[in-house]
């Protein structure tokens, strides 16, 4: 068997698991957390469906894009958390959050199927929108009378690593057959068209 048919299989699989379970605003691969604290904070990105695929994603697509914008990447993520995160705090208001999300989940895995590469500046645009997003969620789930600035490290610190490794694997990746990317890409994007109908 040729490895990205092995590859496809796999991931389908891992794709149909994913979509047996209901529907919900932040479809959980673990019991969701929206405590405070340091732990909550580093869990959060780890137990939504959503928010893994898309960091995971956007770090896949980064891998070959130009070398700034694959470099300042972590800092990019890091900064668009924060940003939603603070709006958040602050009662700003971002309408359709959780579509957004869902819409990030599949444009991030479309272009990564069309192996789209953007210019610099657009692509940064681009992911900082998707981004803010993702930190708006996570900011508005901060628990009462929880330490914002422990839940805001915990929360940066996951969403940072698993942008890299997504982007190490775009990288194993990009060495290989084009096929295997472009199927990775297009289950991603299955899976944000499934979570922006759910």
């Amino acid at each position: 068997m040729r490895p990205y048919t092995t590859t496809t299989t796999a991931l389908l699989a891992l794709f149909g698991m994913a979509m047996a379970s209901p529907a919900l605003a932040h479809p959980a691969l673990l019991p969701h957390t929206h405590g405070g604290g340091l732990m909550a904070g580093l869990l959060h990105p780890l137990t939504g469906l959503d928010h893994l695929l898309a960091m995971g994603a956007i770090g896949l697509w980064s891998a070959r894009q130009s070398d700034r914008l694959r470099r300042w990447m972590p800092l990019l993520v890091a900064l668009g958390m924060l940003a939603g995160a603070g709006m958040a705090w602050a009662g700003v208001p971002l309408l359709g959050v959780e579509f957004g999300i869902a819409m990030s989940v599949l444009l991030a895995g479309l272009m990564i199927a069309a192996m789209v590469r953007l210019p610099s500046v657009a692509g940064a645009g681009l992911v900082f929108a998707f981004i803010l997003l993702h930190g708006h969620a996570h900011g508005s789930e901060l628990a009462p009378n929880a330490s914002a600035l422990y839940y805001a490290l915990g929360f940066l610190a996951s969403s940072v690593a698993i942008t890299l490794t997504g982007r190490l694997l775009g990288g194993w990746l990009a060495r290989r057959d084009d096929r295997i990317s472009r199927t990775l890409g297009g289950v991603i994007a299955l899976a944000g068209g499934a979570l922006t109908l759910g």
